[in-house]
């Protein structure tokens, strides 16, 4: 999963009908889509249903429509503090705390211009959502096959991906480097989110650059695996891992807590080869978490996985010095 930057821009977000993220509503002229607005959008919803309303029933409480109100359950529109709290006083939701806590979600920190500048122009429309995600997740479960993830990269790992790529509507080498660091941020905060990732063994044999890039990112990830949360596993090439386990299929599972009561946003995040999907659907995410069960049951421990990560870093020692 090539965690797409700027000049990867074959990928888009599909749009599946049935999830409130990529549904029909979506299609609707729309703001960028933030981990906020899907957090409140799943709190509208919710207060809808506890009502017993519908959608055409909340509209007419704040003289909207219908079709808006779709819009802000998938996360494609905003909505004013006064309308938020209004909506929420008539479908029967007066708790302070729980007011205050709609107002929290729908302050946005993505002001105007947020994308557009430094090495936030890196990420590709597509790739913003994810970004944002991660920020805000408590929990991010990763198969990976090729490349290792980018939230595992080390420096000079990016460089050897983008050395070769040009300057692309000004942004140059280094803006992608710092874009792709800046999203490693997460892993230093006071409360990180726990990370754990599935890695074929392609990810640490495909060179990139050379020998001292690859003993270097081998490196990166024996010192990121004794992180405490930080999980890290290998599928081996000799390791079986079923006919139902999905190694060459790479996607990354995302939950995001909330401070509401509609419990917390997950999704499932696929790239195809030329679309992006994020699901949300019950049936997508039941199938995806499967998937990821069989593969984490399949492959190396994670202290396996460390004395594994060793010998790679041995065989790369060797094959430097035999040339």
């Amino acid at each position: 999963m090539g965690d797409t930057l700027c000049d990867e821009g074959r990928y888009r977000l599909a749009r599946q009908r049935g999830s409130s993220i990529t549904g029909e509503a979506a299609q609707m002229p729309a703001t960028v889509r933030t981990a906020k607005k899907l957090l409140l959008g799943r709190e509208i919803a919710h207060m809808i249903q506890k009502a017993d309303s519908s959608q055409a029933g909340a509209a007419k409480l704040i003289e909207t429509s219908q079709p808006r109100i779709a819009s802000l359950i998938s996360g494609g529109s905003s909505i004013s503090p006064g309308d938020l709290v209004l909506l929420a006083s008539k479908l029967g939701f007066t708790d302070e705390g729980y007011l205050e806590a709609l107002r929290d979600l729908r302050r946005d920190n993505h002001k105007r211009g947020f994308w557009s500048t430094g090495h936030n122009r890196a990420y590709s429309e597509d790739i913003r959502l994810r970004v944002d995600l991660e920020k805000h997740a408590d929990q991010i479960r990763s198969v990976e096959v090729e490349v290792v993830p980018g939230l595992l990269q080390c420096e000079a790992y990016v460089r050897a991906m983008h050395a070769d790529q040009p300057e692309i509507n000004g942004v140059m080498l280094e803006d992608r480097i710092q874009a792709r660091l800046a999203r490693q941020d997460i892993l230093d905060r006071d409360e990180p989110p726990m990370v754990q990732f599935v890695l074929s063994e392609s990810c640490v044999r495909r060179v990139w650059g050379d020998k001292s890039v690859m003993r270097a990112q081998i490196d990166h990830l024996i010192k990121l695996s004794n992180r405490q949360n930080v999980h890290l596993q290998i599928m081996p090439f000799d390791r079986p891992a079923g006919r139902r386990s999905p190694i060459s299929s790479p996607f990354v599972l995302i939950r995001v807590p909330s401070p509401g009561a509609a419990g917390p946003l997950e999704l499932a995040y696929v790239e195809g080869a030329n679309e992006i999907w994020y699901l949300d659907d019950k049936k997508a995410l039941k199938a995806y978490e499967a998937a990821w069960a069989r593969l984490a049951n399949a492959a190396l421990t994670f202290a396996e996985t460390r004395r594994f990560l060793k010998g790679v870093a041995a065989d790369v020692a060797r094959s430097s010095l035999s040339k």
